[in-house]
């Protein structure tokens, strides 16, 4: 079986690894592929600024990520905007193999990318780390009001509806 595309695809050839740094930036549409993918409400711009620097088998890639997303709230659902900042510091390796044994990974080793041939996907890994960068438990301001009727047990609890109607049939209500 194999994998989809990558939304945010942008190859980069280590044979055209110059001194300047990359500016990458999402389209509309890979904004919205990408949201799908990360089960957002919308993604309104990402971009990054990296620098690459070939170190033998290995390009190192730093640089910033930024983001302005639109998730829901973890407690209220509603629209959150967020934008996000992150620091970028990638390494790609060449040739290593991605499978077969275990390994120990060390926290410098999470962020290693491996590739084989020419080219790696710096678009891609650009994308990863901004999932990896998003709160998936992040609140709103109305987040307040539902924990508050959440502690609430007659707005919630068992017999919630029948003090609704009751509220009904008392006089002076509608």
């Amino acid at each position: 079986m194999s994998l989809p595309p990558p939304e945010f695809s942008r190859r980069v050839d280590i044979r055209e690894i110059g001194p300047a740094p990359l500016h990458l930036a999402a389209t509309a549409a890979e904004c919205a592929a990408l949201a799908r993918r990360f089960d957002l409400v919308a993604i309104e711009a990402l971009s990054a600024l990296v620098d690459l620097v070939e170190d033998g088998a290995m390009i190192r890639a730093t640089g910033r990520m930024t983001a302005d997303v639109i998730q829901s709230c973890a407690v209220s659902a509603e629209d959150l905007r967020v934008h996000i900042e992150a620091p970028l510091a990638l390494r790609f390796l060449r040739d290593t193999p991605m499978g077969g044994t275990e390994i120990e990974l060390s926290a410098e080793d999470c962020d290693d990318i491996g590739f084989s041939g020419t080219a790696f996907d710096l678009g891609e890994a650009v994308a990863q780390s901004l999932e990896l960068a998003i709160d998936r438990f992040a609140v709103g301001p109305g987040a307040a009001r539902v924990r508050a009727g959440l502690a609430d047990p007659r707005a919630t609890g068992p017999f919630a509806p029948l003090a609704a109607l009751r509220a009904k049939d008392e006089p002076g209500t509608s």
